[in-house]
């Protein structure tokens, strides 16, 4: 069984920005939590702590030099979805996921949200 992964909207203008290699980079880790969802583990998938949302989870990826993160969660029908990315290199940890928790909490809860009035 494939699982369903999408891109959230607001993500998508940023995907399109990242350098190519870290594209290429997310699109194969992307396809593996297609292939293996939510029981893709360590050392590719790993639990967000201190987001709202129980199921928040990493893609974790070195690409372009950096040490990148994809935050995202599984919906109720479902699917991945690939919240917000960042590179953690260079930047304190408790500064980065603070700011990366805080979008893809955001940004999940609005999903929600839109799944809720269909």
């Amino acid at each position: 069984m494939n699982w369903g992964v999408l891109l959230d909207p607001a993500f998508e203008p940023e995907f399109l920005g990242l350098p190519q290699s870290v594209q290429d980079e997310l699109l194969a880790n992307a396809k593996l939590l297609e292939i293996f969802g939510p029981h893709l583990g360590r050392p590719r998938v790993d639990t967000l702590k201190g987001s709202r949302h129980a199921n928040m989870k990493e893609l974790r990826f070195d690409a372009d030099d950096g040490v990148w993160r994809v935050a995202f969660a599984f919906d109720p029908e479902r699917q991945a979805i690939l919240l917000v990315a960042g590179d953690k290199s260079g930047v304190g940890e408790r500064r980065f996921y603070r700011g990366l928790i805080a979008k893809a909490d955001e940004r999940f809860s609005a999903h929600l949200a839109s799944l809720q009035g269909q």
